[in-house]
């Protein structure tokens, strides 16, 4: 079986957050391979602990990957500052006899640097052009974890696991392994969380991470970490806003200082995209929608929302209104064909990392989240057929049959774009519904 099937029945999808399938990501040919170790969310700390622990089989991912692209150079793009993972990964690459293949390039620690766009320019100063993707300029990026579970896929194992960090305004913050389908509430209260109903959750990282209505959930491949914050937090507050209040803010308060547009991470890369206009079209209630089109080119990392504006306004929630609006109307950007050029600014305004946590009242919180072993042995798990970019996958399990970790449980769907599904654990299954197979943990009845 040649590596992109290999990848494809491992069900691996991106490990980042966005759960797009990797085969496919992988069917194209480009000159780079590049791997995003820069993790810029706050408080996670799952890629920065897994490239320092398991640097040969992240080294062996990224280049079977490189080789099936066909890259001429494989890059792992790592934030200076973690230097103990930099100098394992230096030696490990030269042991490996890769010094030639793989390079490491360190990232300055600002924010987003682990924006897809923003981590190609940084690594190679090629410039993705408007609505395109990296494969444009020649790129393939994966992430570390993705490179991971590449190399485990290489060694016959699924993706059944999942790393995420559990943080925030909790006495000690820990990185866990943790098996898909586990409740989220079982794996908060593991990491030593009693007082759960205290807390609101963010799912995944603080910036871009959606504040959980509950969280009877469960894990699925793409968890990255889970922020733990009192409900009266600023950020909880901030990000509990809904778009119509964040809609009736915007059109009485924006002063249009254009600092939502000049912190813009795409706008500095030489996009069309500028906050400031939309809000300015919210105000006036500006009909025309094609002059906003421009909205479709917000990436959502929500700098604009939670750094950049001074009336503490909500442009990230209203270019969403503005994205839905023009996906009701069916209007897509056009984009320009000009080649983009990064704005001459941009060198002056990056975010400072620890800046932002400041901002975002998060520097109490700033603290290591070791890595540590904690066994899950949930009574059951709940996995989900769609855990990533596409299709939901399509349930091979009925109920009563007995399953083993690692097994097949969903297929992807004939012509589609999608993900195998494997079982976490050895069990029975119990339930299958439209959208999740639930599995009773061990016991076969």
């Amino acid at each position: 079986m040649d590596l992109l099937n290999v990848i494809k029945a491992a069900g691996i999808i991106g490990a980042g957050g966005a759960g797009f399938p990797t085969h496919a990501k992988l069917t194209s040919k480009a000159e780079y391979i590049l791997l995003n170790g820069a993790e810029c969310e706050p408080l996670l700390r799952v890629d920065q602990q897994l490239l320092e622990q398991f640097p040969d089989r992240i080294i062996k991912g990224l280049e079977a990957a490189g080789k099936t692209i066909e890259a001429r150079k494989a890059v792992i793009g790592i934030k200076g500052k973690h230097k103990a993972a930099i100098a394992v990964l230096r030696q490990r690459i030269a042991a490996l006899g890769l010094s030639g293949y793989v390079e490491i390039m360190e990232l300055r620690d600002f924010y987003p640097a682990g924006d897809e766009q923003v981590l190609v320019h940084e690594l190679t100063q090629r410039i993705v052009p408007e609505a395109a993707i990296p494969l444009k300029v020649g790129c393939v990026v994966i992430n570390a974890e993705t490179a991971l579970n590449i190399s485990c896929a290489m060694e016959g194992s699924p993706v059944t696991e999942t790393y995420l960090t559990i943080a925030g305004d909790i006495p000690c913050p820990v990185t866990v392994k943790v098996p898909v389908g586990t409740a989220i509430r079982e794996v908060i209260r593991q990491c030593g969380v009693t007082n759960i109903e205290d807390y609101a959750v963010i799912d995944g990282g603080p910036m871009m991470g959606p504040v959980m209505k509950d969280i009877d959930g469960y894990v699925t491949k793409k968890s990255k970490g889970y922020i733990l914050l009192k409900k009266e937090h600023f950020l909880i507050r901030k990000k509990s806003v809904g778009v119509e209040q964040a809609r009736v803010i915007g059109r009485t308060a924006c002063e249009q200082c254009r600092m939502c547009t000049d912190l813009c991470p795409r706008y500095l890369l030489g996009h069309n995209i500028q906050p400031h206009k939309v809000m300015r079209a919210l105000s006036y209630n500006l009909e025309d929608l094609k002059e906003q089109q421009i909205a479709q080119l917000c990436c959502e990392c929500n700098a604009c929302e939670l750094f950049s504006c001074p009336a503490n306004l909500h442009p990230k929630s209203v270019n969403i209104l503005y994205k839905k609006k023009l996906a009701e109307k069916g209007l897509k950007y056009q984009p320009s064909q000009l080649e983009p050029v990064t704005r001459s600014a941009r060198e002056y305004r990056l975010i400072p990392s620890k800046r932002l946590i400041a901002k975002i009242g998060l520097t109490a919180f700033d603290r290591p989240a070791p890595l540590t072993q904690i066994v899950f042995q949930p009574p059951q798990v709940r996995i989900a057929l769609s855990q990533h970019i596409g299709a939901p996958a399509i349930a091979v399990v009925t109920v009563g049959e007995q399953v083993k970790a690692g097994q097949v449980i969903g297929k992807i769907p004939d012509g589609s774009l999608g993900a195998a599904v494997h079982s976490s654990f050895d069990g029975t299954v119990v339930e299958q519904s439209g959208n999740s197979i639930v599995i009773k943990v061990g016991s076969y009845v």
